[in-house]
């Protein structure tokens, strides 16, 4: 497990190199330079002397080559830089941002197991009937509905129309519902569905014909012998989803103005700050590589038939 660990650690290496190379390449072909976006934040004059002051002051008349070198050098240290507009440390802004994505994502994944899990184990136990089907086209319209639309049709109803949930903002816990349920909508009839197949296949195994060979009940053979297993699908699939949920995150946190990452990079993009783009980059790829890891690691825990190669 400790080999297995380190060695997929040590592959960190090359893959964060990479994804370095192309945030820091990105930035930069973007439309807009960040040295007018400084002048015109800080309410400076545009002007041509001013540019070239700026650009010198932010370290971006040097070559391209050497601006690579010096930031990666920095990042190595765990420096991510200073941000061109607010003159914060990245890496504090990063975090204090985190943290309210990191309890969305928490309270999003709670409605994703509260209810893909009986689902799921509902619509096997119970395959061509009403709920399955109807799970069936849910799962369609939670993959294809937008996640801005489903955020507005959620304010209009439950805030606007009902007066019941809050707009927007962090300030109680009343907040959080509704963008954790525009969060999780998409992914809870798609693990649902997945559990469900993932159970239906598991009870054809021998093990569940032997168990019922004895006499032992369906709900203990569900409960005892194939639910276990039957999870290292969404599991698996959740490590590898868990990157795309805090970056999907964007769109549901300017709906509802929740004061997490996607507010900041929002603004960082629309003013060309280098260096808080790039440190968002970098710190979803490895919460992207780092959630796959857990995944696996879980995965083990679960099913001890499943081996960590190192």
């Amino acid at each position: 497990m400790k080999k297995y660990v380190l060695k997929r650690l040590i592959t960190l290496v090359p893959i964060l190199i990479g994804i370095s190379v192309v945030a820091f390449l990105l930035v930069r072909i973007m439309p807009g330079d960040a040295a007018t976006a400084y002048l015109t934040t800080a309410n400076i004059p545009v002007t041509e002397k001013n540019i070239q002051i700026a650009m010198a002051n932010l370290g971006l008349d040097k070559p391209i080559i050497v601006q690579y070198l010096d930031w990666i050098k920095n990042v190595i240290q765990f420096n991510l830089g200073t941000s061109y507009i607010s003159k914060n440390l990245v890496s504090q802004e990063l975090l204090s941002g985190l943290k309210y994505t990191m309890m969305l994502a928490a309270a999003s994944l709670l409605w994703i197991f509260v209810i893909s899990i009986p689902l799921g184990i509902y619509s096997a136990t119970h395959p061509g009937k009403r709920v399955d089907n109807l799970s069936r086209i849910f799962a369609f319209i939670g993959s294809s509905m937008p996640a801005f639309w489903l955020g507005f049709l959620l304010v209009q109803f439950f805030s606007i129309r009902l007066g019941i949930l809050p707009v927007a903002g962090a300030e109680k816990l009343s907040n959080i519902i509704l963008p954790s349920i525009t969060l999780a909508f998409g992914y809870v009839p798609t693990y649902s569905r997945i559990l469900r197949n993932s159970l239906l296949e598991n009870m054809k195994s021998p093990s569940v014909t032997y168990a019922r060979a004895r006499g032992i009940s369906e709900r203990k053979i569900l409960f005892n012998n194939v639910l276990r297993n039957s999870l290292i699908p969404i599991i698996t699939s959740l490590g590898m989803n868990f990157g795309g949920m805090l970056s999907g995150s964007v769109i549901v946190e300017n709906v509802f103005s929740w004061p997490g990452l996607g507010r900041v990079i929002v603004g960082s993009i629309s003013q060309r700050d280098y260096p808080m783009i790039q440190g968002y980059i970098i710190l979803m790829a490895v919460i992207f590589i780092l959630s796959n890891l857990l995944a696996d690691l879980a995965c083990a825990s679960i099913d001890s038939r499943i081996r960590l190669e190192g």
